[in-house]
């Protein structure tokens, strides 16, 4: 079974408490899991957050939603993904991160089934960010996962996927993006100018946001970045 965990901590060091920040009077969490239902397959979605105090505001917003959740340690970011695929008992886990508000159900969807059918154990569309940053998707096998476990270092418990990267291996790979002119983009929400960015971008639309995939929020992206 493939899952998807969106990982994200109320402490965060740039944008504290972003992940539950308002945009049009919505959450910036509750947004990314309207797209998250957008997915093809009634794929299990899981909050994955840490066991500190500071992260009872996500688990009780996760509870209100009906959404579910899942806690582990704080620091080691990549044992808590780790452990939340096994407590779901995952084959494979998609990361999706808490600050990618403007992710794409169908380029997820697409990734999911191109991992199964040729049984890759790591895809990812985040090597040379020929996608826009914030639209960062790892499809990771969790076998090869724990294997590979051990050989992580400190760096690699953090950022969670960074060990596959220094990897080849032939069930490892890459998706490009065709349209080379999104290379460079930021809709990651890291600071409150991005947040500002966020908000410009989804009062422009004129229909639902799940109705937008990534080449029409780039579009709005280039239309809010020429009117500043």
């Amino acid at each position: 079974m493939t899952g998807i965990i969106v990982l994200c901590r109320y402490s965060s060091s740039r944008l504290p408490g972003k992940i539950l920040r308002k945009i049009q009077g919505k959450a910036l969490l509750e947004f990314i899991l309207e797209r998250l239902k957008q997915l093809q397959k009634n794929y299990p979605v899981v909050v994955c957050t840490s066991e500190d105090p500071t992260d009872d505001v996500i688990a009780a917003f996760c509870s209100k939603m009906e959404v579910e959740v899942f806690r582990g340690s704080l620091e080691n970011v990549a044992l808590r993904f780790m452990s939340c695929a096994a407590h779901y008992n995952m084959d494979r886990a998609v990361r999706i991160n808490g600050d990618n508000l403007f992710l794409d159900s169908q380029l997820i969807d697409k990734m999911i089934f191109e991992a199964e059918q040729d049984d890759l154990c790591f895809y990812s569309n985040v090597k040379e960010r020929t996608f826009p940053k914030g639209m960062s998707i790892e499809v990771a096998d969790m076998d090869y996962y724990k294997r590979s476990y051990p050989k992580f270092d400190e760096k690699d418990m953090e950022h969670v996927m960074t060990y596959f990267y220094r990897q080849e291996n032939k069930c490892t790979r890459y998706m490009l993006n065709e349209h080379l002119e999104m290379a460079g983009s930021n809709f990651a929400i890291d600071t409150e100018e991005d947040l500002a960015h966020a908000i410009c971008i989804v009062k422009s639309m004129d229909k639902d946001h799940t109705e937008y995939g990534y080449k029409e929020i780039f579009n709005l992206y280039q239309k809010v970045n020429s009117d500043v």
